[in-house]
């Protein structure tokens, strides 16, 4: 059923940092999975919700977030009207020149060329499978300005945390940034709100020459706006570092967290990209991992999540690793808690450890 809603999606968070996984790409186009990007999670959300007019805000390097999402035709939003749109981060070349290179009004000439009545704003941390629907319909029967979604997982997924405290009547009364005794409610960056109310705040932003925008933006005026909650029961992960990336991904290897995320009836959407199936060759040994199409494994692999088209050589012993697309593991090579970006090579005999904290990470295309 389509609802008079439209998303927008902040492709990027000046807040978080994955080092070397962001170094050419936007938070939300960093792979994940195995064969998905962190967008793909909230984009089928809002799909499957039964929106289907989005913007993505683009911010920097959003080079290879715009090669993964295309028209949107894998979410069902190539269309003649309404459908996928990327907003550019400025709309003037002066912007081009200064060092904060931002300009709402992209973003506010998307609004206002808009029809839908309600606009649900999000975050690109974010892993979950979301009905939004609920959400939407419980805004349309209260008399909020804004309803913020959140859940009460504490502080396990670190910083940047924000707490939200809300009066008997559920209005949120206060905003906490990563307090150190914080309330157990924290922001998942998902907000509802009426279009025109925020075309109203994005015109009132321009005129004082305002350029960031973000869910946090719009939290911060809950002294001059009705803010209430809305609860979230559902399995959500935080990308909130390098940590939390490695921990939420290891996460994927319960059976119960990839039933709730992949195996409900809403389904995650990605690109597609055909490969042949998996070969496993004489002396390997796979436990408890996600090996992705594409895939020659003729060494050992525990406990890790392994992307399309990467060669494990002969004698390989590697366990609660990320090994990412394309990347290439010769014989005899040994990896523990290592995150290894697309197009790598790790040549033989080489040993990388890290800890679940502090996963060595390697770049893109680098040669080790």
């Amino acid at each position: 059923m389509l609802l008079d809603a439209m998303g927008i999606i902040i492709a990027d968070n000046k807040r978080i940092n994955l080092g070397e996984l962001i170094n050419e790409r936007a938070l939300a186009a960093v792979p994940f999975a195995g064969r998905y990007r962190i967008i793909d999670m909230i984009l089928s959300s809002m799909v499957n919700s039964g929106i289907k007019h989005i913007g993505i805000l683009a911010e920097t390097k959003y080079s290879s977030l715009m090669d993964h999402i295309g028209t949107g035709s894998y979410w069902d939003l190539d269309r003649l009207q309404q459908g996928l749109r990327i907003i550019p981060p400025y709309t003037q070349s002066d912007f081009f020149k200064s060092q904060n290179p931002q300009d709402l009004r992209g973003l506010y000439d998307f609004l206002q060329r808009s029809v839908q009545q309600y606009v649900v704003i999000t975050e690109s941390n974010l892993v979950a499978n979301l009905d939004l629907s609920d959400c939407i319909k419980t805004h349309e029967k209260s008399d909020a300005d804004i309803t913020i979604v959140y859940n009460e997982d504490g502080k396990q997924s670190g910083s940047p945390i924000f707490s939200l405290v809300f009066d008997e009547e559920n209005t949120l009364t206060d905003l906490l940034f990563d307090a150190e005794n914080p309330p157990n409610n924290n922001s998942l960056g998902v907000c509802v709100m009426s279009r025109t109310l925020l075309v109203d705040i994005l015109a009132q932003s321009i005129a004082r020459g305002d350029t960031a925008f973000s869910v946090e933006f719009l939290l911060n005026q809950y002294k001059e706006l009705k803010i209430k909650g809305f609860k979230c029961t559902n399995i959500v992960l935080r990308i909130n570092s390098l940590a939390t990336y490695f921990s939420s991904s290891m996460r994927l290897l319960d059976y119960d967290v990839r039933k709730c995320l992949f195996r409900s009836e809403n389904k995650i959407y990605t690109k597609v990209k055909n490969e042949a199936p998996a070969k496993y060759f004489v002396g390997n040994s796979v436990s408890n991992s996600l090996i992705s199409d594409g895939c020659d494994i003729s060494g050992t692999v525990k406990d890790s999540i392994i992307f399309r088209g990467v060669n494990v050589g002969k004698h390989c012993k590697i366990q609660n690793c990320i090994i990412m697309q394309d990347t290439q593991i010769m014989d005899g090579a040994e990896l523990s808690n290592v995150i290894i970006d697309k197009d790598t090579v790790i040549r033989a005999f080489v040993r990388l450890q890290g800890t679940a904290e502090h996963p060595v990470v390697i770049g893109k295309g680098v040669i080790v």
